[in-house]
């Protein structure tokens, strides 16, 4: 069981993992505090934001909607590699999943099983990084946005001592969900693992 990290503790590992780290607003106390748990942590969920431009992209997942409050996960991962910390604690980005996903996840099993439930909170377990792309499949991902993805989740991997098969793209964990889609999870997860090594 991992106890989630503090604000310092998680700025520290990006950057200390070579990010370019942005501080957006209040995010070190942004967070759906009193809408459910936060911890135990087991991994890491990669999303795509359907959404173009960075301001604009970082704002709606800081704040959210009228229909999903923000913050909507605890990074941002922009084009240009940054990545804009928008919240700290837990978040609205990973909804009900799979619960043989999380024991796979908690277990680092390198085969998932196929996600087909939806009984267990994933805002409770995971971290979650939004990565700035349409998600149309022709949206490119920039070579500096791959590394930061590579990066980020390598940087949390590190803290908590877990390798690369804790983390997950959302389509992995919900049957409803692409993303992110235009890279595959098995090669960002050789580029995770290579990183850790």
């Amino acid at each position: 069981m991992a106890p989630p990290m503090s604000a310092n503790t998680f700025i520290k590992a990006l950057r200390d993992e070579g990010l370019d780290v942005v501080e957006v607003g209040e995010w070190r106390t942004h967070n759906r505090e009193g809408h459910g748990d936060w911890g135990p942590v087991h991994g890491v969920v990669i999303h795509h934001t359907v959404t173009s431009g960075t301001e604009s992209t970082v704002r709606l997942c800081y704040d959210g909607t009228s229909a999903l409050p923000g913050p909507l996960c605890h990074g941002v991962i922009t084009k240009d590699g940054r990545v804009h910390l928008v919240g700290c604690g837990r978040t609205n980005h990973a909804g009900s999943g799979d619960r043989d996903v999380l024991n796979a996840v908690i277990a680092e099993r390198k085969q998932l099983p196929p996600t087909n439930q939806y009984n267990a909170d994933g805002n409770v377990h995971f971290y979650g990084f939004e990565c700035e792309n349409l998600g149309d499949g022709k949206d490119p991902w920039p070579e500096a946005q791959l590394e930061a993805i590579e990066k980020a989740a390598a940087a949390l991997c590190r803290v908590h001592g877990w390798n690369e098969y804790s983390v997950v793209g959302h389509l992995e964990w919900r049957a409803d969900k692409i993303d992110p889609k235009g890279f595959t999870m098995k090669d960002m997860r050789a580029r995770i693992g290579a990183r850790l090594k």
